[in-house]
């Protein structure tokens, strides 16, 4: 041990505290008995030379170098926090909300249109062919090639479920709407024509955008969804005439066959031929997907049409209704609005107390109303009527109400 200490002395008299400390620990390993082979790895271990990680460490550490790389730092960070907090221009902020409320503002547009000159649209742009078949057979084609008819499969996995969300939204909703604008009528509060719209309105089936979107932000079942929002149209279809039929009767200026007519040709026919291509038409659905984008906006805008052109026949005919009568009716349809989603979330805690996705999707599904088959299908139905604007405004009133409702609603209840 003497030897070796007096060789690593003579050799390494450059070597730091520490590397003494550990000369000295091996050492008196060596003292206590360890064998000569050992001593001669230690030999080995305490003569390699320092590693590249120790000199990274070192280097590393030197201050002006670490003042360097900690000003880098703070400028990256800062020019972070400058670019999130540019905020977006007047123009940009149109832009993003004309984007998400398209459809009310063109029908805001298309309403006051309408009023500053009724003959444009009542008369000269021919809207018993452009308004009534073209806009609507149009919509409804589309309608019949965007439904998935693969999602009936999934009904018999939840018919209970889809059962109640189609009663409450067909049934439940146009009963408590029904008994409500009558009561309004009789005490002289609302005009007839709009009482009749309200109706109308709760008689109209699902959406089938909307429905899915909020149930997808909110949590819900989106399979569900998919399912009643095809279901429900298709039900509409047939269902949604029947019931209003039903609630308003068949009154002097309405022909059943030739209403039933109309639907047929106008309504259920596109539908069939929509669904057809949708099967036998690869090229179609290719089509169809490639400038999804484009024909959502063409139906958005043949829905415009025809709101541009009834409320023009209502405008340019006349009506009882005044701008009192509008207002009370939309806090009516919000009042009503908010009663049947109160009335279908406790219906559905109570039947489906531990499925809360289901009761999520049956929320939205059991209230709301389509607009984009409610339109051309109270315009089919009504041709002629001087009153069918003011029997699609509930509806235009309930539409964007919903989605305001929905929205709010939605991180709520995800």
């Amino acid at each position: 041990a003497d030897a070796i200490h007096g060789t690593m002395n003579s050799k390494y008299k450059h070597t730091t505290s520490k590397g003494l400390s550990e000369e000295t620990r091996l050492i008196s390993k060596s003292e206590m008995g360890a064998p000569q082979e050992g001593e001669q790895n230690i030999m080995t271990e305490t003569t390699e030379p320092p590693s590249s990680t120790d000199a990274e460490v070192e280097n590393a550490a030197d201050p002006g170098q670490v003042d360097g790389i900690k000003e880098q730092e703070d400028t990256f960070v800062e020019e972070a926090e400058e670019a999130s907090q540019v905020k977006p221009s007047i123009w940009q902020r149109a832009v993003a909300f004309y984007t998400v409320n398209s459809f009310l503002i063109l029908v805001v547009i298309a309403i006051l249109l309408a009023y500053a000159y009724p003959p444009l649209g009542a008369d000269y742009l021919q809207p018993q062919i452009t308004a009534t078949w073209i806009a609507v057979m149009f919509i409804f084609v589309m309608a019949g090639l965007g439904l998935k008819t693969k999602e009936f499969r999934k009904a018999f996995n939840r018919f209970y479920f889809n059962a109640v969300v189609q009663i409450f939204n067909f049934g439940a909703v146009s009963a408590v709407v029904y008994g409500f604008s009558r009561f309004m009528e009789s005490v002289g509060a609302l005009e007839q024509s709009l009482a009749d719209g309200m109706v109308i309105c709760a008689c109209l089936p699902l959406t089938v955008n909307m429905v899915l979107v909020l149930t997808k932000s909110s949590g819900g079942d989106e399979a569900a969804a998919v399912f009643n929002a095809a279901a429900g149209n298709m039900l509409g279809v047939f269902l949604s005439p029947a019931l209003i039929l039903m609630y308003l009767g068949v009154k002097g200026d309405v022909n059943l066959g030739e209403v039933f007519y109309k639907l047929g040709i106008r309504v259920v026919l596109p539908i069939f031929v929509g669904q057809m291509l949708q099967k036998f038409s690869e090229r179609a659905v290719q089509f169809a997907t490639r400038y999804k984008k484009q024909l959502k906006k063409g139906q958005e805008y043949c829905l415009v049409f025809i709101v541009y052109t009834v409320f023009c026949k209502t405008f340019e005919t006349g009506s009882d209704s005044n701008a009192g009568d509008v207002f009370l009716m939309i806090g009516l349809q919000f009042v009503l609005l908010c009663t049947v989603m109160v009335l279908a979330w406790i219906v559905l805690r109570i039947l489906f107390r531990d499925e809360p996705k289901l009761r999520v999707m049956g929320l939205f599904g059991c209230t709301h109303k389509t607009v984009a088959m409610g339109v051309p299908l109270i315009n089919a139905m009504y041709e002629g009527n001087p009153n069918v604007g003011l029997y699609t405004l509930p509806l235009l009133v309930w539409h964007p109400m919903q989605l305001v409702i929905g929205s709010f609603l939605a991180p709520r209840l995800a």
